[in-house]
């Protein structure tokens, strides 16, 4: 019997290495290769991944970036506000920290100097001459602390009180004129963001040294 070229061709082109058309095989399995025949690394970082990371950090860069302008505005403009006082905003903190700290709202309640400079987060020092100024402007006293001879307390007077309404007033004018043109569901959704990174970063952050004992009292 004689075989005819076509029959040589398609028994040679049959074997378990090569395909129909001829193309060897290599033993890569399929799901080893791209579409284009290229074999594929599986140690490769996945580029989208790579590139949603790269995305959220560059977010919360500018995320960090817009409360810092928001930040200063709202200070520069709180701190106009209450010029016409005589009261700058790092005093108008201390009197709001002495009005509603625990203890402290009701009309004889009082704080030690150096509780006061742990709240504000400045230093006993600095502390102490925010109080001067207070105290020289009629709004604070210092009173000896019964508890403790060697301590001092710091007490609002009925003017401090009226100052700590004034400065409340303003607070809410400001705050009004930066985020009144948002609407009162993003205000929410803001500021529940801010609550929630606030959170876990003081659950992760060491907590700011203390004054040593004697600093302040």
């Amino acid at each position: 019997m004689t075989t005819t070229p076509t029959d040589d061709a398609a028994s040679s082109s049959t074997g378990p290495d090569s395909t129909r058309d001829g193309t060897v095989h290599d033993g890569t399995h399929p799901s080893e290769s791209s579409q284009d025949g290229t074999a594929s690394d599986s140690s490769t970082p996945d580029v989208g991944t790579t590139q949603d990371d790269s995305a959220a950090q560059d977010t919360a860069a500018e995320l960090a970036d817009a409360m810092t302008r928001a930040i200063k505005r709202i200070r520069r403009r709180t701190g106009e506000r209450l010029e016409p006082y005589g009261i700058t905003p790092g005093q108008g903190r201390a009197l709001r920290t002495l009005a509603h700290a625990p203890g402290c709202e009701l009309p004889n309640g009082a704080m030690r100097l150096g509780d006061l400079a742990e709240r504000l987060h400045i230093a006993p020092r600095s502390a102490t001459t925010v109080v001067d100024a207070l105290e020289e402007a009629g709004l604070v006293e210092r009173t000896p602390d019964p508890a403790d001879r060697r301590a001092v307390r710091i007490v609002l007077t009925s003017a401090g009180r009226s100052a700590v309404e004034r400065i409340g007033q303003v607070r809410h004018e400001v705050a009004q004129e930066y985020f009144g043109p948002i609407n009162p569901a993003d205000q929410d959704v803001l500021l529940r963001a801010l609550r929630s990174a606030e959170t876990a970063y003081a659950a992760t952050t060491p907590p700011r040294r203390t004054a040593p004992p004697g600093a302040a009292r």
